[in-house]
């Protein structure tokens, strides 16, 4: 399984993994985690540690509480017990705590979540001005930097329904960078992009993980997980029931879930 995936990434053009440098800082800390909606149990004790630099790849069958667990960690859902601390900082009702998080995390979301209203640069200097009081000069002078570096800088003056699914993900992936985040959290960003725009927003992602942005990554993308990830969470039923390396988890996953998840998605 491990081979065919390498095979299927090397027909893809994609390099070789390269492992990330990780800090010991501990980026986001999560320990019995437990979430519900009405009667439903949608986390059930997640603990879980990301350390700065390194990127996570979730994934497991629809229902299992892979997207639930990433919008709990920028308070976008409401945790109902347990602890998530984020760059120091306890996530609370406190809206101050709140807010420093939320500043300090981009979240990339399935949808493109674009202002239709406003062109590429106004869509990416919005949250900067308003929220971290940049001079809109600066603000301009960043977000067409991060343009570039998502690689559709000539894209900066048109309207989000002038461009194509793959180019509106990256503005979003942009958009997230210009607020300088510590930690970048993607909820299937590739779920609603035709499949020759895929590539496009994976080579970015990739770039920014072998840049060392500490990235958490909900995705049923398993090239990605394999050539990209520095670990790999399987979830199910709002429990984690596997992590491990991308080697050990596609070469010797240890769950008899695991292994029919993977039998029927590759």
């Amino acid at each position: 399984m491990q081979q065919e995936l390498k095979k299927a990434a090397v027909a893809k053009g994609d390099v070789a993994r390269q492992p990330n440098q990780l800090s010991d800082e501990i980026a986001v800390k999560i320990s019995g985690l437990h979430k519900w909606f009405a009667g439903f149990h949608a986390l059930q004790g997640i603990s879980l540690s990301v350390r700065k630099g390194e990127t996570v790849v979730v994934c497991g069958p629809s229902g299992s509480g892979k997207s639930t667990l990433i919008r709990c960690i920028n308070r976008l859902e409401v945790h109902d017990k347990g602890r998530i601390t984020v760059g120091g900082t306890l996530l609370s009702n406190d809206i101050r705590a709140i807010e420093r998080v939320r500043a300090d995390v981009g979240m990339v979301f399935q949808q493109f979540n674009l202002f239709p209203h406003l062109n590429v640069l106004s869509n990416l200097t919005l949250g900067p001005i308003w929220v971290k009081k940049t001079p809109r000069a600066k603000a301009e002078q960043t977000a067409l930097a991060n343009l570039k570096r998502v690689r559709i800088e000539e894209q900066a003056y048109k309207y989000p329904s002038q461009l194509s699914g793959g180019q509106q993900q990256r503005v979003a992936i942009a958009r997230s960078l210009c607020m300088n985040p510590s930690l970048l959290l993607f909820d299937e960003p590739t779920s609603a992009l035709d499949p020759e725009m895929i590539k496009e927003v994976l080579e970015v992602m990739t770039e920014l993980s072998h840049e060392g942005i500490t990235m958490i990554v909900v995705t049923h993308e398993m090239n990605f997980a394999n050539m990209v990830a520095d670990r790999v969470i399987f979830m199910d039923e709002g429990q984690i029931i596997e992590e491990n390396t991308p080697e050990e988890f596609f070469a010797n996953p240890q769950h008899e879930r695991s292994k029919l998840f993977l039998s029927q998605i590759l």
